[in-house]
C-alpha cells in the first residue's frame, strides 16, 4: 500500500471512530489577549477566532487535552449522538 493509500485508510478509520463517539460544542468566552502565546495557538487550533464563536469537534482525547489547556477561556457542552438517549 502506498503512503497516500495508508493515509486515506487512516483518515477513513478516524472519521468512522468520530461518528461512533460524541461531539463537543466549544465556545470561546474569554479573550486570549494578555495570555501566553501557546494558549492563543491552542484556541486557534480548535478553530475559534472570535469571542462567543462556537465550533463542534469530535470528542477525542486530543481535543479534550486542548480544551483542558484553555478551560478558563472556553465553555464546553457535550452533544449526544443522534439515536442515543441521554443518561
Amino acid at each position: 500500500m502506498s503512503s497516500s493509500g495508508a493515509f486515506r485508510a487512516a483518515r477513513a478509520a478516524a472519521s468512522e471512530s468520530a461518528s461512533s463517539e460524541g461531539m463537543l460544542s466549544i465556545t470561546l468566552v474569554r479573550s486570549t489577549i494578555g495570555r501566553p502565546g501557546d494558549q492563543g495557538r491552542t484556541v486557534e487550533a480548535l478553530g475559534l477566532r472570535r469571542l462567543h464563536q462556537t465550533v463542534v469537534r469530535p470528542d477525542h482525547p486530543s481535543i479534550r487535552g486542548m480544551v483542558a489547556k484553555v478551560s478558563h477561556l472556553v465553555r464546553v457542552e457535550e452533544i449526544a449522538r443522534p439515536g442515543t438517549s441521554p443518561s
